[in-house]
């Protein structure tokens, strides 16, 4: 079961920002406001939130496609690692660091849920002002996020993870390497694993499904 070692991590350029006017600061800039907020400053803590939040909401929600809970748990996320700043290295990447607070405590909390068996993929929206035309039947697009889903979580954490931050999330393998603390070969590995057990658990789906409408 996956847990990320807080071991050294490479030394690769790493950015999981999204660039925005006005919102980016230099990695000098981002030393000194991690500095600050190891000592305490609230304000310095808010500016890596706003450099950092916006992806941290995409990766969660690749795990908890739940709007609701995704947000309480990138919430959560920001929370653990305000009140761990004085156990984060200075010397090390605060990206890295970030993101896999975020995957482990979002796993934390699914294997609780799974435990109280109450698993609950997607929220129940309303239907709104009806559908448009125009766009793709919603009821066909969340149907096939769920059977994806639900494929994912039939792949063992370590390999999944690296499934979602590289093909889903658009991480390169070096970032992907930096957030889980493994080395770029055993993500190549990894990916290529995954990839293999993804497509081999969507076709044995759609032979089950295929089975029950001739049966």
């Amino acid at each position: 079961m996956l847990k990320m070692s807080e071991s050294d991590a490479e030394n690769q350029p790493f950015d999981l920002t999204e660039p925005e006017d006005g919102e980016l600061v230099s990695c000098a800039s981002e030393a000194r406001l991690v500095h600050s907020a190891r000592n305490g400053d609230q304000e310095a803590f808010g500016i890596l939130v706003q450099r950092y939040e916006r992806r941290v909401v995409k990766v969660i929600r690749r795990f908890v496609p739940d709007v609701d809970l995704a947000t309480d748990l990138v919430q959560e996320s920001f929370l653990r690692a305000y009140e761990r700043m004085d156990q984060f290295d200075p010397s090390r990447r605060f990206g890295p660091w970030l993101f896999r607070l975020a995957v482990n405590l979002t796993y934390d909390h699914l294997r609780k849920v799974k435990r109280r068996g109450r698993w609950s993929l997607f929220s129940e929206a309303g239907d709104g002002d009806g559908p448009d035309p125009s766009t793709p039947d919603p009821r066909v697009v969340r149907e096939i996020a769920q059977e994806v889903q639900t494929v994912l979580e039939q792949i063992p954490e370590a390999y999944r993870t690296v499934l979602i931050l590289r093909d889903l999330e658009g991480f390169c393998t070096s970032e992907v390497a930096a957030v889980t603390e493994r080395s770029e070969a055993t993500i190549r590995w990894r990916l290529a694993e995954a990839r293999k057990m993804f497509r081999e658990a969507w076709e044995r789906r759609e032979r089950m499904a295929e089975e029950r409408k001739l049966s």
